[in-house]
């Protein structure tokens, strides 16, 4: 029997990330297992997982000879699998190795597209859509839970609002904290569209970096969460108002330096209720500190 799905070395190549790469798989993995136990067995059309940036499935951690499954393989590899998967990347050769990992789950419906995530989402979109235009009339509509993890800014806004015009579509959205501080000096004073804009959908960023350096606004990238969220609340997701500062679960370096967090939405106030149980307590089973 081959590992393909097992955490550990099965020949294929791998990347190297650090500690926090696991931080943040870790709460992926917790939301659909519990996202998966409390859905199976009602009468959805389908459930569906895409991974938009899904890389070869596998990466080990920097420093340490382990093995550890990606974001891919974990839906793949849940408790209770999805009945459908799409995956994204924007390379080749990632996909092959993907596809061969999978190979080891025949029975899972999957489908690989390579390219940019942006582009490729609308196929993506159109197949969900279809699956919920065929589904029998006791059926109730796709139940859907996108992951968007690239590795710096490259997922843009319109591709949240393709997946949006799905009827129910839970979103984990990676937050570049330090790839926009690294940037906004760069990008606040052109006249052509930035990644930044291209990620927030707009040129709000700037008045809002502007207010923060004139000692105006506390909390710079607060501000922009916030402003985020309230973006995703005009095009159908629950606009949760958070009574603390950590529904976006922040990950560091090992100099304890920010890197990145994860959004959270939902149309339903339930999936809140979910990723809200999820973050009391990350990888290493610490509770949240704010």
């Amino acid at each position: 029997m081959d590992n393909y799905l097992l955490p550990e070395d099965d020949g294929l190549p791998t990347r190297t990330f650090g500690i926090w790469t696991t931080v943040k798989l870790d709460y992926l993995q917790r939301y659909m297992n519990l996202f998966e136990t409390s859905m199976r067995g009602k009468p959805w059309c389908a459930r569906s997982y895409i991974d938009l940036y899904s890389g070869t499935g596998k990466y080990q951690v920097k420093g340490h000879n382990n093995f550890q499954l990606g974001s891919a393989l974990l839906g793949i590899t849940t408790k209770h699998p999805f009945t459908n998967y799409f995956f994204a990347d924007k390379s080749q050769e990632n996909i092959d190795i993907l596809s061969k990992r999978c190979e080891s789950a025949p029975n899972i419906k999957k489908k690989f597209y390579v390219g940019d995530a942006n582009i490729r989402v609308k196929e993506v979109v159109e197949e969900l859509k279809t699956i919920d235009h065929n589904r029998s009339k006791d059926q109730w509509t796709s139940l859907n839970l996108a992951f968007l993890d690239p590795d710096g800014l490259e997922l843009e806004w319109k591709t949240i609002e393709a997946l949006a015009s799905v009827n129910k579509m839970d979103l984990i959205i990676y937050y570049s904290q330090s790839g926009l501080t690294r940037n906004f000096e760069n990008c606040i004073n052109l006249d052509t569209e930035t990644d930044i804009d291209r990620f927030f959908g707009d040129g709000e960023w700037r008045n809002i970096y502007k207010a923060s350096q004139q000692g105006k606004s506390l909390g710079l990238h607060r501000k922009l969460i916030d402003y985020y969220k309230h973006k995703l609340s005009t095009i159908g997701y629950a606009d949760i108002k958070d009574i603390e500062d950590g529904a976006e679960p922040l990950m560091k370096n090992s100099k304890e330096a920010p890197l990145y967090r994860l959004i959270f939405a939902s149309k339903h106030a339930r999936g809140h209720d979910f990723w809200n149980k999820i973050i009391k307590k990350d990888a290493f089973g610490q509770g949240k500190l704010f």
